[in-house]
């Protein structure tokens, strides 16, 4: 229904718009010839033109926010959109219980099962007559068996495949042989079109419990530091993307084989880049977990443009996890090379900084803190900042496994006339280059002594 609406819309309005312009256009047709007289019109009809085209877009996109609405946030629709958005920030199959509970059992009078195929066990039964009889169990296990094929499927009142929409009570998800069923008499009243972004989400929360699972597993029976490490490194960006007017280099050398240090980077369009780069509180297997969740966090949200949205998610999702006295700092960030501006979100990061050209040389311009702690404190709305860039510019982000390395009489790094000198004198290097001048200065700096927290810097020149 979403989709015919959608196409009935789209349709509508360039009909109405064609007839108008039409209409008009002939209406503006010369009389008399005259070269004077058909340019002047010629003028006007072009604008007329553009102004339809204007008109028409934004009736469009009104009236297919309002079917938006109407479809999938209005009547029926209401109770699968609820549990999408539920199922989005779950991270456990406790939190996932929990929605079924609240959202399709209590508000959609649905029953669930939910079966894992690999093990063949029953790991959530809604308590009801349907769900938790054995026959039902029987003929489910023997006519839903290929798990195979993921995606979503709908099953009639005899529990047999249907093909047919409106003989549907109920519909099934599979993804990585883990299935969910779910019994609905008015199946036939959510609207189609809600079940493909079901079923994503769906998929993204089984790969997101599996990592987070696996990362447990790993760290608590098995003891293979190493395998952790590699798979906690498979949340970095493996290969640097290539974006036009963007240069980035990176580097990452945890303190011991995993980190809590993390970044991001993501490319929105041809113009606009997510730039991120944070530290998670602490070390070992805690900082680890944390550490993949925010990435996973980020990765999943679609608008990524909405910093305060994109951030009050990562807050959301640590504080699900309930480890104690966890949290990150970070620093959020899109710069855009075609309005020449970073849009950003320091959470309690300390270094992160501008180096831009001058007549006298590079200066330093801060990127101050504007927001506080991450998954531990109440953030209310952090205020998103804005600079100017500059072609040329050079931006530098490092967690404090940077600036605060020490000599031997235990002065900081960041607090040194050479530690400021190499970054004005690196600003017009290359990115790799300019991060190799910073990794050899910190090793000689602490005097080849092992060091004592992670460092992980990105630098991002713009213009090039």
């Amino acid at each position: 229904m979403y989709k015919t609406r959608k196409k009935i819309v789209t349709v509508a309005v360039l009909a109405i718009s064609i007839i108008f312009f039409v209409i008009f256009g002939l209406l503006l047709l010369p009389v008399r010839t005259g070269e004077s007289y058909s340019i002047y019109t010629g003028i006007v009809i072009t604008g007329l033109f553009v102004a339809v085209l204007f008109i028409s877009n934004i009736l469009r996109t009104t009236l297919i926010a309002k079917v938006h609405y109407d479809t999938l946030e209005t009547g029926e629709t209401t109770v699968i959109q609820d549990f999408i958005n539920r199922l989005r920030f779950c991270y456990s199959l406790e939190d996932f219980y929990t929605a079924i509970s609240e959202i399709l059992e209590l508000k959609g009078d649905c029953s669930v099962i939910l079966v894992d195929k690999v093990k063949n066990y029953v790991l959530y039964n809604s308590p009801d007559k349907v769900t938790t009889s054995e026959k039902v169990r029987d003929k489910l296990d023997q006519r839903f068996n290929d798990v195979e094929r993921e995606g979503y499927f709908f099953f009639d009142r005899h529990l047999g495949y249907t093909s047919v929409f409106k003989k549907a009570r109920g519909f099934y998800l599979c993804s990585d042989k883990q299935l969910m069923f779910v019994f609905c008499n008015y199946t036939r009243l959510f609207d189609l079109s809600i079940y493909p972004l079901l079923f994503e989400e769906y998929k993204r929360f089984i790969t997101r419990t599996k990592t987070i699972s696996t990362l447990s597993e790993i760290a608590a029976t098995t003891k293979e530091w190493q395998q952790l490490a590699e798979t906690q490194q498979s949340f970095l960006p493996q290969k640097i993307p290539n974006i036009p007017k963007l240069k980035i280099a990176t580097y990452f050398r945890p303190l011991v084989n995993v980190s809590g240090d993390y970044f991001s980077i993501l490319p929105i369009d041809k113009a606009r880049t997510l730039l991120m780069l944070g530290d998670v509180s602490g070390k070992g297997l805690p900082a680890a977990l944390i550490m993949g969740l925010v990435m996973n966090t980020v990765k999943i949200i679609e608008d990524k443009e909405d910093l305060v949205g994109v951030i009050h998610a990562i807050d959301k999702a640590i504080k699900g996890m309930h480890l104690q006295d966890k949290y990150t700092v970070l620093f959020l960030s899109i710069v855009d090379t075609e309005k020449m501006k970073i849009r950003y979100i320091n959470a309690s990061m300390s270094d992160p900084i501008i180096l831009s050209p001058s007549p006298d040389g590079y200066r330093i311009k801060p990127l101050t803190s504007n927001a506080s702690l991450v998954g531990i404190l109440d953030m209310g709305d952090p205020v998103v900042a804005e600079k100017r860039l500059f072609r040329g510019d050079t931006i530098l982000m490092a967690t404090d496994g940077v600036s605060e390395v020490m000599d031997d009489s235990g002065v900081e790094l960041g607090d040194t006339d050479i530690y400021k000198r190499t970054l004005i004198a690196g600003a017009s290097k290359s990115p790799q280059d300019f991060v190799n001048d910073i990794v050899d200065l910190i090793w000689k700096y602490n005097g080849d002594k092992k060091l004592h927290d992670d460092v992980t810097m990105m630098i991002a020149k713009v213009g090039y």
